[in-house]
């Protein structure tokens, strides 16, 4: 799927779940959940151990859904952006901005997500190509940011990551950003084997976001 396309369904849907499995197959299996949920955005972290081949075994799953979008999170430098879209990763977010992992996104026509806390990080992943850049951690920047940014950089396309609930989702995308990364909030029951509650919770989500854009 071309790069543009992929920004263009994430802005549609609103919002990325962010997925840390404790393994591989509990990785897939809250991926499962959210996007039975209605959250098809899919951002598995690098914490999860071996996530190159959760995002394989996502990518394989639901190549015939066209909705379903499936990246890579937690990416802290190149070599892992590589093996991620080797796997066919979609996007690739980081919690910080790295150059090098941003030239190589570029150079495969990879969405990437850097992530950064400052005016000058922002500027810097925009010069560097950055397709979207990822406010982290949200809740300590909290909306003023988005609004601080859109200021004097309004084509900026952000997206925070940290502390966003089905509560506050509203805030933020009204606030400028085009989708928002949803991590504990949506998939904390997981951690019990409440995959059902991940599901309940990204509907949640879902109409959230429907109602913020009314």
């Amino acid at each position: 799927m071309d790069k543009e396309l992929v920004l263009a369904k994430i802005k549609e849907q609103g919002i990325v779940a962010v997925v840390r499995g404790k393994d591989e197959q509990d990785g897939v299996r809250i991926a499962d959940a959210c996007i039975a949920g209605g959250v098809k955005a899919i951002e598995v972290a690098f914490t999860t151990p071996r996530a190159h081949e959760c995002i394989k075994t996502l990518v394989d799953k639901y190549q015939g859904d066209k909705d379903v979008i499936i990246g890579a999170g937690t990416v802290l430098d190149a070599i892992t952006a590589r093996i991620a879209i080797l796997e066919g990763a979609q996007f690739i977010v980081s919690p910080s901005f790295d150059l090098e992992t941003v030239k190589l996104c570029n150079k495969y026509r990879v969405a990437s997500m850097p992530g950064t806390s400052t005016m000058a990080g922002v500027l810097e992943a925009l010069e560097a190509g950055a397709d979207v850049i990822k406010l982290f951690p949200g809740e300590v920047l909290g909306v003023k940011m988005v609004k601080a940014v859109k200021g004097p950089v309004p084509q900026a396309q952000m997206m925070p990551t940290g502390g966003v609930s089905a509560d506050n989702v509203g805030e933020w995308l009204k606030a400028g950003c085009i989708a928002v990364g949803a991590g504990g909030a949506l998939t904390g029951p997981a951690k019990k084997g409440d995959y059902a509650g991940v599901t309940k919770n990204a509907q949640e989500f879902v109409q959230a976001v429907a109602a913020a854009r009314k």
